[in-house]
């Protein structure tokens, strides 16, 4: 048995790299993943509890549509430009969210990166919010 796999692995090395790189980044994500996400429920308890500003990275055309309500809206497309008007809210909980949850991953990590410590993204983003049941406003902030 373990000479056939030694066999298989030296007849087809790339294949065996591949799927040693595919199972470490797998790994990766499982345990790293979800670090600085937060699901709605969890959001509304940071606003609620611990006054946590939430900041809408998605196009100004959606936010009008509807956005969680006292959200501030910061599109992605000039996000690193905008940084420095969250400022004052740098020693209190930021919620990012996109509509899915993987442009706010990223302008979390813009922001960590500037050092913002409590930043948390919306897993699955205004979606996830709006399966929740939670209320979203057109009102600007």
């Amino acid at each position: 048995m373990l000479a056939q796999l030694i066999e298989f692995v030296g007849n087809h090395w790339i294949l065996f790299i591949a799927l040693v790189v595919i199972s470490a980044l797998l790994i990766h994500n499982l345990i790293v993943g979800d670090r600085g996400s937060i699901d709605p429920l969890g959001a509304t308890d940071l606003i609620n509890h611990k006054d946590a500003t939430v900041i809408d990275v998605r196009p100004s055309a959606d936010y009008t549509k509807g956005h969680i309500i006292n959200a501030i809206s910061i599109p992605m497309n000039g996000f690193r430009n905008q940084t420095a008007t969250l400022a004052k809210h740098k020693n209190k909980p930021l919620i990012i969210s996109c509509r899915s949850g993987s442009q706010s991953q990223m302008a979390c990590g813009i922001l960590r990166k500037q050092g913002f410590e409590e930043v948390y993204n919306l897993r699955g983003g205004v979606m996830a919010w709006q399966n929740a049941n939670l209320p979203l406003t057109r009102k600007k902030h």
